[in-house]
C-alpha cells in the first residue's frame, strides 16, 4: 500500500511540450476501434497484486476484437513519469497509462491526455469527488479513477486504557479529552499525537473541514486561499495539535512515521490506512506484538464533522498521441468497471465509486477507511499545481508554524504569495 501513497502524493515532472492532437475516446476508430495492438502501462502493484484483473480486462477487449494484441509494460512509480515524459515526445506513446491522481493536472494542463467520455464508464456519476476532481480539468474529462486510498486515525488501545479511555472517538471532545488523559499519563517526552508539522496531507484536512482550501479557482484562474479566514481558522486547529500532543521533532516529515510509531513513543496518528500495519510489521515492531494493541477508527474534526481526508490513488489515461484510443477506452471500462472494483476490493483498495464504497461501510473491516472516504478534497487541479508541490510550500509553511518560527497569519500569507507566483503557470 505504501506505493499507493507515494503514487498518489507524487509531484508530476516538468513534461516536454506535448502538441494536441489524435481523436476522442468519443469518436469511432480514426480512435482506434480496428487497432491491431494495444500498449497499456500499469505500474508493479497491478502486476504483482492483482494480475487476475488485467487478465480479465484484456478477455473482454479480446472477445470483442479477435485477433488484437495487448502488450502490457510495469513500471516503479519513481521512473513512471520520466519514461512517460521521453516517450510522449515521440509517435510511440503507449494507449493506456497508470497515473497518480495528483499526478494528472500537469499532464492535462499540457494537453497530453485525450477527452474521455464518463457516460461509458460503469458508476461515473458516483465517482469519488476527489477521484472525480483528479480528472476533471477545466470542465472536461480526461481520465477514468482506477482505485482509492485514504486516511484515518490510528491509536494505541492499550495506552488509553492506561489513561482511563476504552472506547475510540467519534467527536472532536472525546478524541481531545482522551489525548490530554494520555498526554497527562505519558508524560512530556511522549507524543499522544504523533502529527509531523510538515505533513501538508493532514494540514490541508483541517483546512478543508473548516471551508477553506489551497486556493480558489475565479473564471480560468487560481488565487491562493490560506490567508482566508477559514483557512486560518483550520491552519490553526492545526497548530494547537502539534503544540499539545507532538513533542517530536517538529521539523520532521511524515516519510517514516510508521517506523517511529512503531517505537513506542506515540499513541495516535492520522495517516494512510497501511501505515497502522507497517508499524506493527516485526522489522518494526519495537513495542511487541503492536498489531494487537492497534485500533482504526475515523477521525474526527473540529467542526463537528469528519475530518475531510485526502483520496491517494490511480487514475488510468489515454494519451492524445495514441493511435488506438477508442479500445484503449474499451479496455479502462473493462478494467475499471464493477467486476474490476469488486477484485480491487478484495485486494484491499477503495473503489472509485461511492455505490461500491456502501457496502464496506457495513463490514467491520472496511468500515472505518470507507466512512473516512466519504468525505474528501483534492489539490487545486491549477496548471501550475505541481510547481507548487515541487518547490514545498506548504511544507515550508507548515515547518514555520509548527516550530513557532512564524505566526499563522503570517506564514499562511507567504506561503499565498508563492503560490499566486506560479499556480497558473503551465
Amino acid at each position: 500500500m505504501k506505493r499507493k501513497l507515494i503514487a498518489a502524493i507524487g509531484v508530476a515532472g516538468m513534461m516536454v511540450s506535448i502538441a494536441a492532437c489524435g481523436g476522442s475516446d468519443k469518436g469511432g476508430d480514426s480512435a482506434g476501434g480496428d487497432a491491431k495492438e494495444l500498449t497499456v502501462w500499469l505500474t508493479v502493484d497491478a502486476q504483482n497484486n492483482w494480475p487476475d484483473l488485467v487478465k480479465a480486462a484484456d478477455d473482454a477487449v479480446t472477445k470483442k476484437h479477435p485477433g488484437i494484441k495487448i502488450k502490457h509494460e510495469y513500471y516503479g512509480w519513481p521512473d513512471k513519469n520520466t519514461k512517460l515524459d521521453a516517450v510522449l515526445a515521440t509517435d510511440k506513446a503507449p494507449d493506456v497509462v497508470e497515473m497518480g491522481n495528483s499526478e494528472m493536472i500537469g499532464y492535462m494542463a499540457k494537453g497530453a491526455f485525450a477527452e474521455v467520455d464518463p457516460s461509458k464508464y460503469d458508476n461515473s456519476d458516483k465517482w469519488l469527488d476527489a477521484l472525480k476532481d483528479s480528472v476533471t480539468y477545466n470542465g472536461k474529462t480526461y481520465g477514468v479513477p482506477y482505485y482509492a486510498g485514504g486516511r484515518v486515525g490510528t491509536w494505541r488501545k492499550d495506552i488509553a486504557a492506561e489513561a482511563g479511555v476504552t472506547a475510540a472517538p467519534k467527536t472532536w471532545a472525546e478524541l481531545t479529552s482522551a489525548l490530554d488523559k494520555i498526554q497527562a499519563k505519558k508524560g512530556a517526552k511522549f507524543s499522544s499525537w504523533y502529527q509531523p508539522s510538515p505533513d501538508w496531507y493532514a494540514a490541508m484536512s483541517f483546512v478543508y473541514g473548516e471551508g477553506g482550501s489551497i486556493a480558489k479557482q475565479d473564471g480560468d484562474q487560481w488565487k491562493a486561499n490560506l490567508s482566508s479566514p477559514e483557512s486560518l481558522k483550520g491552519l490553526n486547529e492545526y497548530k494547537s495539535v502539534i503544540d499539545k500532543y507532538m513533542h517530536g521533532d517538529k521539523t520532521k516529515d511524515e516519510s517514516d512515521r510508521p517506523v517511529v510509531f512503531g517505537q513506542g513513543n506515540a499513541a495516535t496518528m492520522f495517516a494512510a490506512a497501511w501505515e497502522g500495519a507497517t508499524s506493527a510489521d516485526p522489522k518494526n515492531d519495537k513495542v511487541g506484538k503492536l498489531g494487537d494493541k492497534l485500533e482504526n477508527f475515523v477521525m474526527p474534526g473540529p467542526s463537528g464533522k469528519n475530518l475531510p481526508v485526502f483520496l491517494g490513488g490511480s487514475d488510468l489515461a489515454i494519451p492524445v498521441k495514441s493511435k488506438a484510443q477508442g479500445v484503449a477506452a474499451e479496455w479502462i471500462a473493462a478494467f475499471t468497471g464493477k467486476d474490476g472494483q469488486k477484485g480491487l476490493v478484495a485486494k484491499g483498495n477503495l473503489p472509485n465509486n461511492k455505490a461500491d464504497l456502501a457496502p464496506l461501510k457495513s463490514d467491520p473491516k472496511t468500515q472505518v477507511p470507507a466512512t473516512a472516504a466519504e468525505s474528501s478534497w483534492f489539490v487545486p487541479t491549477a496548471p501550475g499545481w505541481g510547481q507548487v508541490e515541487k518547490a514545498q510550500t506548504l511544507k515550508t509553511m507548515l515547518i514555520q508554524i509548527g516550530t513557532g518560527k512564524k505566526t499563522v497569519e503570517a506564514a499562511a500569507k507567504e506561503a499565498d504569495a508563492a503560490i499566486d507566483k506560479v499556480i497558473n503557470t503551465k
